[in-house]
């Protein structure tokens, strides 16, 4: 019994911490609509800049205004990002303040070691809090009682501010309806600014009031930034209460998981959050999301098949595409291979995303069931190569059918979230199940036989995979399912009006975009020659929301560009510079201030402008003279 209470009181100190990095997400996402990827970074920013502040100054005024300081300054340089930033790509679509806020954390993430260094760094403990108290015959640290109290003394006083006070109205009624509070006059601008910064603040406080109980280290802000979405969207999108009650069952679930069911340790948060997804759509304390954006439908012009120029240009591209290996090496082909698998990835993404409107954070999970089933048919079955692709295919077809079937009946950021659920827990199937998927050691020697084993021979068998795939998403966008799920995506009612199954179109898109992911994944199992729980792992399904967004949401085929582009990138970067992480997060933002619909989407818009600034000028040439 003592031992538990324990536990209980150590998870109840992990849950401020979390609670404070969890609500400042909420209210930003609550007022703002951004899906502030870049969250766990400021987190991380406020614990080193607290353990430098705290170990200039002495003393306990030096350690205690040492934490707040940091807060107030890493707040500061948030306010300065939303300026600077953010602002200027709020009229493009919302996703793509989530690929700035990506840019922004692989900048962090960079900086952090070039000013702290590689290592983890040890903060002082916390004046006044330096012992332990007895209960039960256990020694509880005295911080992480001060920490106990501290959460719901925060939350008093953020319900104070939301309730008592004119900001707290504004920031409220935003949440329920921003484009209203605008129309009343209030300066939506400043709201926005405001609100970050508070959400800031508190993400920084949390890192640095970990400082006394964990050492700092240029990770934290990955492993934080999960959980605490995880939190939001359990508790409810813009509600700081959610946050607080959700902080807690994470924390108690974390400090008792490993105890009770140790087997299912690494998901059990997960699997909660599926579970109070599937019965409570909105999070145990949210509301339904307000109105939202126009649609993808509504701030384009609408799509069209290619046109004859296209249709040659599109060949003539594959065929150029076809003559690599006249010039290239071994390498290059290898390299481009790889390219090809990760284009074709992010299409069936993309057609999930920009036809389909459902955002997936979890797509990652269907490219490793492709990985796994491929590497299990050749190794456990003995199976040749043909065989064991379309068996990769199948098991990411039917993990895509059960997982999208509870999916599709949520919209939103919430669908993303049970998106990212269900991938967390093919994860760690894959990572624990070491009997057959061989846990963190992976499954070897997966290798393509002797006809597709050279690199030439493999990258003509990924050319024509990957073409394929992507002409085949593209002739069922402009297909009557096609269109069917664009309808849905513009106007679920009027769909539904029409007699189009809203689900069941869904589930179909989902399921498709799935099988094509596990195509992708099955190949590069035979590229590497090796499949690891990694290819199911969030960072993948980060890459993947990344190529779509840098190519162009809001067009058909734009993922293949930024797959190439990003894709390119990376592998450059890496191979160059240390500073790898630096550069491309640089790059990424200003492309997307450069190109705010992404880089085919802003390509096409001025294509469009021109077209039709000609067919004006034209008219008017032709306009009889009065």
């Amino acid at each position: 019994m003592d031992f538990l209470l324990v536990q209980f009181l150590t998870g109840l100190a992990g849950a401020s911490s979390l609670f404070l990095v969890a609500s400042g997400l909420s209210i930003i996402f609550g007022v703002t609509r951004i899906v502030n990827f870049a969250h766990g970074a400021f987190y991380m920013a406020g614990a080193y800049v607290a353990y430098s502040l705290t170990t200039r100054f002495s003393g306990g005024l030096g350690f205690w205004g040492g934490l707040v300081l940091a807060a107030l300054l890493v707040a500061a340089l948030g306010a300065v990002i939303e300026i600077v930033l953010l602002r200027r790509i709020y009229h493009a679509p919302e996703l793509f303040q989530l690929l700035a806020t990506f840019g922004v954390t692989l900048v962090f993430e960079d900086l952090a070691v070039m000013i702290w260094g590689p290592e983890d760094l040890v903060g002082r403990r916390a004046p006044g809090f330096r012992g332990a108290v007895d209960i039960l015959g256990q020694a509880v640290p005295l911080y992480d009682l001060f920490l106990v109290v501290l959460g719901p003394t925060v939350l008093g006083l953020l319900w104070l501010l939301f309730h008592r006070t004119r900001f707290g109205i504004l920031v409220r009624a935003a949440t329920q309806d921003r484009d209203m509070v605008a129309a009343l006059g209030v300066n939506q601008k400043w709201l926005f600014t405001a609100v970050f910064a508070l959400g800031i603040f508190l993400a920084a406080l949390g890192g640095a009031l970990q400082l006394p109980r964990d050492a700092v280290s240029h990770t934290m802000d990955l492993r934080i930034i999960v959980e605490v979405f995880v939190v939001v969207v359990v508790g409810g999108l813009g509600s700081v209460t959610g946050a607080f009650v959700a902080a807690l069952l994470v924390s108690e679930l974390n400090a008792f998981g490993i105890l009770i069911l140790p087997q299912i340790s690494l998901v059990l948060v997960f699997a909660v959050m599926a579970v109070v997804l599937v019965i409570r759509p909105f999070g145990l304390f949210g509301k339904p999301e307000g109105p939202a954006r126009p649609s993808v439908a509504a701030v384009i012009r609408p799509w069209r098949p290619l046109d004859r120029r296209e249709r040659v240009a599109v060949p003539a591209a594959v065929i150029v595409a076809a003559l690599l290996p006249l010039g290239a090496g071994s390498y290059l082909l290898t390299v481009a291979a790889e390219l090809l698998i990760f284009a074709l990835f992010a299409a069936s993404l993309q057609f999930m995303m920009s036809t389909g409107g459902l955002v997936s954070f979890g797509h990652a999970a269907y490219f490793g069931l492709g990985a796994y089933g491929a590497a299990l048919a050749t190794k456990a079955l003995g199976w040749p190569m043909p065989g064991a692709i379309a068996t990769g295919i199948g098991l990411a077809a039917v993990g895509a059918a059960l997982f999208g079937w509870f999916c599709v009946r949520l919209s939103g950021v919430y669908f993303a979230m049970l998106t990212l659920a269900f991938a967390q827990i093919a994860w760690s199937v894959a990572f624990q199940w070491t009997g057959v998927t061989g846990g963190d050691n992976g499954i070897l020697g997966v290798w393509p036989p002797a006809w597709a084993a050279s690199p030439t021979a493999f990258f003509y068998l990924t050319l024509a995979a990957a073409a394929l795939g992507i002409a085949a998403l593209r002739v069922v966008v402009f297909s009557p399912f096609g269109f069917a799920l664009r309808a849905v995506r513009d106007s679920t009612l009027r769909a539904e009006a029409i007699g189009i199954d809203r689900g069941r179109v869904q589930w179909a898109a989902f399921t498709l975009a799935g099988a094509v992911a596990g195509l992708a994944g099955a190949l590069f199992a035979f590229l590497k020659g090796s499949v690891f729980p990694d290819n199911l792992g969030i960072p993948l399904s980060v890459d993947g929301l990344v190529m779509v967004l840098l190519g162009g949401v809001e067009t058909v085929s734009g993922a293949v560009v930024g797959a190439l582009v990003f894709r390119t990138l990376t592998i450059v970067l890496m191979s160059y510079t240390d500073a790898s992480k630096l550069v491309l997060g640089l790059l990424i933002i200003v492309l997307v201030v450069a190109f705010p619909r992404g880089i085919v989407g802003s390509l096409a818009e001025l294509r469009a402008r021109y077209r039709d600034r000609l067919s004006g000028s034209r008219a008017e040439t032709l306009r009889p003279a009065e």
